[in-house]
């Protein structure tokens, strides 16, 4: 594959720096920010309290109405869900439910509860629970799902194929046996059953809260209340959320602080000045060049993310020439992802032609091969296909950075680039990080998108079910493969290693020739801490609780600060 010529990464080079620098000089006027480095005139906070900076807000509080890693950070801290995730890896352990287990035919899914656990407002959690809450995200028609006010928890339908009575629906039953007892009765077998339920989407909410709040649960001004490590205390739109310590948590001895902030800092500029300057303990998502500045200042920790996650450009069938795969492929091989990576990643971004993150690759396809970058031949297979002058092609990226796309303005900035090199004329779009996400489902959705996916939990399935299977194309205009919603079935349903491992490459095979979510890059992602913070073990799902964490005030000269 032919490299971008030298002027070409200079002068992505140039863009990269000239964004952020632009983006520390303002923002636009549709996004919610606090971008300067230093911030407003800072505040100090209580000793010990522990300071997160966030890429941006949460989209909501309210588990299995969110899909976003802004959202899910918080609510880790907030809720427990039934199964949880070792320290570091993808491996299964018991959270709320203390053991589970699976009937021959891989239909029914049985999980003993843990007892004595209370919700923050004192409420208890049990069996009940458990019903109230999967019903309220399952089951359409459940008058405390509050769809009328807007709510239509996606992230419940990409994992599960539907609502209760659809066509698609894994889910035939949920049933109280006991007060700890919880039974999940599936339509057809599921094999990740376990891991996806414990995915950080589907915390459990206190019943008696969600009555209480109505449709206005999760939001700024309303509740937020799980049984989880911290107790939801304030959302102050546009800055923060603080949290305080669970007195009364079931796991002895955590959470190690009585206090946790966790500010929302779009600029990855941002985010390291405030954690340079002792205003923030610890954050997330900076961009790989600021790699040798961090490992530069000695109060600082460079700390890496394992991978396990996508970047990709979508390409909406709905449009024309969209419609046509050629001109998508078109696409994919005018793009030299392997300079564009080198030149926004570097060490810590992999390119390759797999939708699937490298962890995953015993699942992958030796038969797929990135495209060739050859922007010839894709001209004139533009041209083949009708389009001899190209097109205009309208290109949205992201306003906050993610860890698959930290510095997302420059990146699509270098995809209009390649671009034009076969007459595709690329206006870029942007817009507040709440409506992107909402307005890319609401049909016929963005003619071309930047997104991206951390994976929920070590399966093939958490990456491809969500963007492929039944229902979770919406963003695609309800693009479909019926061969791939045939396999990815069969994965489900598979309990044999070795056949899901064939059956996934040929997923990776029907969808390299579909062309229509390039993966771009699998990144680590850069994170950075004060050497004082102790007892931080990012996950390579993309969020953790803070409950072990802590830090030493003894142990860092920097007077603690929180912009007002």
């Amino acid at each position: 594959m032919r490299l971008l010529k030298p002027w070409r990464l200079f002068l992505l080079g140039l863009v990269f720096g000239m964004a952020v620098i632009l983006s520390n000089c303002g923002t636009p006027s549709n996004t919610v920010s606090n971008n300067s480095p230093t911030g407003p005139t800072p505040a100090a906070v209580p000793a010990g309290a522990l300071v997160y900076g966030a890429g941006g807000p949460p989209i909501n509080l309210e588990p299995g109405n969110i899909t976003d890693g802004n959202s899910v950070i918080v609510i880790d801290q907030i809720y427990n869900r039934l199964t949880d995730f070792k320290p570091g890896t993808v491996e299964l352990e018991p959270s709320l439910a203390t053991e589970w287990s699976s009937s021959k035919d891989g239909k029914t899914w049985t999980f003993k509860l843990r007892s004595g656990v209370k919700f923050h407002d004192g409420t208890d959690f049990d069996a009940e629970a458990v019903k109230f809450n999967v019903e309220r995200w399952w089951d359409a028609k459940n008058p405390n799902g509050f769809r009328e006010a807007g709510k239509n928890y996606p992230i419940w339908k990409d994992f599960f194929g539907g609502f209760k009575g659809e066509k698609n629906s894994l889910v035939k039953d949920v049933a109280v046996v006991d007060k700890s007892t919880i039974k999940f009765v599936l339509n057809q077998p599921f094999a990740a059953f376990p891991s996806a339920i414990g995915s950080g989407y589907f915390g459990m909410a206190s019943p008696a809260a969600v009555k209480k709040a109505g449709a206005k649960y999760g939001t700024p001004g309303s509740l937020a209340v799980g049984t989880g490590p911290f107790v939801f205390q304030e959302w102050r739109s546009g800055d923060r959320i603080i949290l305080e310590k669970n007195p009364s948590y079931w796991k002895t001895g955590t959470p190690k602080v009585n206090q946790l902030v966790i500010r929302f800092v779009d600029d990855p500029a941002a985010r390291l000045a405030q954690l340079r300057a002792g205003q923030l303990d610890f954050s997330v998502d900076l961009t790989p060049d600021q790699l040798k500045e961090v490992q530069g200042d000695p109060n600082l920790e460079a700390v890496v993310r394992p991978s396990f996650n996508v970047g990709y450009l979508a390409l909406n069938p709905s449009y024309e020439p969209l419609s046509k795969p050629e001109v998508r492929r078109a696409i994919a091989q005018t793009l030299n992802k392997q300079a564009i990576v080198k030149a926004f990643w570097g060490e810590l971004g992999k390119y390759d032609s797999q939708f699937i993150p490298p962890a995953l690759n015993l699942a992958e396809s030796d038969r797929v091969k990135d495209y060739e970058f050859n922007p010839q031949q894709a001209k004139a297979m533009l041209a083949k296909a009708g389009y001899p002058n190209g097109f205009d092609l309208d290109l949205w990226y992201m306003p906050v950075s993610r860890p698959y796309f930290p510095t997302p303005k420059p990146i699509a900035e270098a995809f209009a680039a390649d671009l034009s090199a076969i007459g595709i004329r690329v206006k870029l779009l942007t817009k507040d990080w709440s409506a992107y996400l909402a307005d890319r489902l609401k049909p016929p959705g963005f003619q071309a998108f930047m997104m991206g996916w951390t994976g929920d939990y070590g399966d093939p399935d958490n990456f491809y079910y969500p963007h492929f299977g039944p229902g979770s194309t919406g963003d695609l205009g309800n693009w479909k493969n019926p061969k791939v919603l045939e396999l990815l079935d069969r994965g489900r349903a598979s309990g044999d290693k070795a056949a899901r491992a064939k059956i996934y490459a040929e997923v990776s095979e029907i969808l390299h020739g579909e062309a229509v979510r390039l993966p771009i890059v699998h990144s680590q992602p850069l994170l950075g801490k004060r050497k004082n913070v102790k007892g931080w073990i990012p996950s390579p799902l993309g969020s953790e609780s803070f409950e072990d964490v802590s830090k030493n005030l003894a142990g860092d000269n920097v007077p603690i600060m929180l912009a007002a």
